[in-house]
């Protein structure tokens, strides 16, 4: 944090503190309070906040306030150096002019429109990106899962092509009774069909670009969504290597556009994606078909910050059980009916309120033999760039890190859904442990009903998740499981009216995160490592780090 930043976030602090003593000065209950929930929600969905963005006055205000919580409530500085915050480096690019894009084919150089055709961008931290006539080569999925038994790379050099592969995973749509049904989690979409795998992966394999072969069905959504936000400013963590790590030119083409070439290859395109649902799969080059890109871009840097806060552990102060939410929500954007400040009550200030509650539970009661860690994450919605900075520049061990409890969006209502929502369901066993809790409820599990949308790798807890931390994400609100998500959804989801009202009561909610407490405090005195289920992609990740966990 800068000093200019330090001393307004003190006065802020002090100038806040009248809403600090509101929330701090509570009995204790040993219970969540949905009085609680909604008053920390109203702060923070507030027009006084400018809707939380990232980078913004309303960042400085946000940030202030949650620190000032923490305190009141008795915790310690959970940042690195005792510091509240852990400032994230983000590295920020923008179109610059137009792109030049083409294609030549038989001789034949032909122009492809950005926006229209193929829509590019880079993450790499410079002002030029330039690909002259790079091979095509047809990587199927572009997935490389050896806990599944699959690899469409086969070891085959990328440098310089241009990869074109399909989205979602190999299994996404097959026919009832085909080899590959299930192998994917059929129609739930894996980390590997994300087309940020696919971008990652495509720089793992040395390749020069990729392009993600549109098609509405498995990307979940239209052509004209990608075209509508693919003007904006494009965020990543500032890395180490990025030209290693991220590669020159990513993006998606439309899905008629990338059969013509090829035809123009001579290849029979529907032949290949069936191909391509097989592991003996391997890599297509389009023989005479080479692509040129060129494009000028505005990059930077911008910080912004999680706030951690922390209760050591009486016994086992080294082993953490995370709690955690976003803070972020859209700032000030475009106005609808004449309000441009996107508030995000829903999404996710009542997610940070359920943090602040379980922070106030573990403060008040006996204290737990293991840490618990408390965090509100930076930059969600713009890629999950908090819990990614956190996750590649972890200030508490990962590898004992007992497991990372997500909350994102908890609906108002006082009627309480006997069905808890899991997201990612079945993928390791804290599901077990949640779903004994909700038994004496008299409430149960239920998966996802909208997995082919892949949320599971779409909120905070992923980022760790990759490093092999197990997650936790249940009780979301807008999963379109009843009325109230639905109309959440279609009517204020990412938009102005996603504020918090007088009417509000957050029974239910309060009831969801009082589950999630019961779980985090069950495993905090216990000597428990929750685990991935066998063939998880991310178990391998934490079986790496098994030593650190022996006892």
């Amino acid at each position: 944090m800068s000093m200019s930043r330090s001393a307004a976030a003190l006065g802020l602090i002090a100038v806040l503190m009248t809403s600090t003593s509101v929330l701090a000065q509570t009995a204790p209950t040993g219970r969540v309070d949905p009085a609680r929930l909604s008053e920390a929600t109203r702060v923070l969905a507030s027009d006084e906040f400018e809707g939380r963005a990232p980078v913004t006055p309303g960042e400085d205000k946000t940030i202030a306030w949650l620190s000032a919580q923490f305190q009141a409530l008795g915790l310690e500085p959970g940042g690195p150096d005792g510091s509240w915050v852990q400032v994230a480096q983000v590295s920020r690019t923008k179109q610059d002019g137009p792109a030049t894009i083409s294609v030549t084919s038989q001789g034949q150089k032909t122009a492809l429109n950005r926006a229209t055709d193929v829509i590019v961008s880079s993450d790499r931290p410079v002002d030029h990106i330039t690909l002259t006539d790079a091979p095509l080569v047809f990587v199927g999925y572009g997935v490389d899962a050896p806990e599944r038994g699959w690899d469409d790379y086969k070891g085959v050099d990328l440098s310089g092509k241009i990869m074109l592969v399909l989205v979602n995973d190999p299994d996404f749509g097959a026919p009832e009774g085909h080899p590959v049904a299930g192998q994917f989690d059929g129609q739930a979409m894996t980390f590997y069909g994300r087309w940020t795998y696919k971008f990652q992966e495509a720089a793992a394999q040395g390749a020069a670009g990729v392009l993600v072969i549109h098609d509405t069905a498995g990307a979940g959504y239209p052509w004209s969504t990608l075209q509508n936000s693919s003007t904006a400013p494009k965020f990543d963590i500032v890395r180490a290597d990025p030209d290693k790590e991220r590669v020159a030119a990513q993006g998606w083409i439309q899905g008629a556009v990338a059969e013509k070439l090829f035809q123009d290859a001579g290849l029979d395109f529907a032949a290949l994606k069936a191909q391509a649902r097989t592991p003996d799969f391997r890599p297509v080059a389009l023989e005479g078909v080479t692509m040129s890109i060129d494009f000028g871009q505005i990059a930077d840097r911008v910080q912004t910050r999680n706030v951690i806060a922390r209760l050591p552990g009486a016994t086992h102060p080294d082993e953490t059980v995370m709690f955690g939410a976003h803070w972020d929500a859209y700032g000030r954007a475009t106005p609808k009916n004449g309000d441009d400040i996107y508030n995000g009550a829903v999404d996710n200030a009542t997610g940070v309120a359920g943090v602040l509650e379980l922070a106030r539970l573990f403060a008040e009661g006996p204290r737990p033999e293991r840490s618990t860690v408390f965090v509100s994450w930076a930059a969600e919605e713009t890629g999950l760039l908090g819990a990614e900075y956190y996750a590649a520049n972890p200030v508490w061990p990962l590898e004992t890190t007992v497991a990372n409890i997500n909350m994102d969006s908890l609906l108002p209502g006082t009627e309480i859904d006997p069905n808890i929502v899991v997201i990612g369901a079945g993928k390791n066993d804290l599901d077990d442990r949640l779903a004994v809790f909700a038994g004496r409820e008299g409430r149960r599990l239920i998966p996802d009903p909208a997995p082919q949308a892949g949320a599971f790798y779409r909120s905070d807890h992923f980022p760790l998740a990759r490093k092999g931390v197990p997650a936790l994400f249940a009780a979301a609100g807008f999963t379109g499981h009843n009325a109230a998500s639905r109309d959440y959804v279609a009517n204020r989801y990412h938009q102005p009216t996603d504020e918090w009202t007088p009417e509000w009561k957050m029974d239910a909610a309060a009831a969801d995160v009082q589950l999630l407490y019961e779980v985090g405090a069950a495993l905090a005195n216990s000597r428990d490592w929750p685990a991935w289920k066998p063939g998880d992609e991310f178990a391998a990740a934490r079986n790496a780090s098994a030593d650190a966990r022996k006892p």
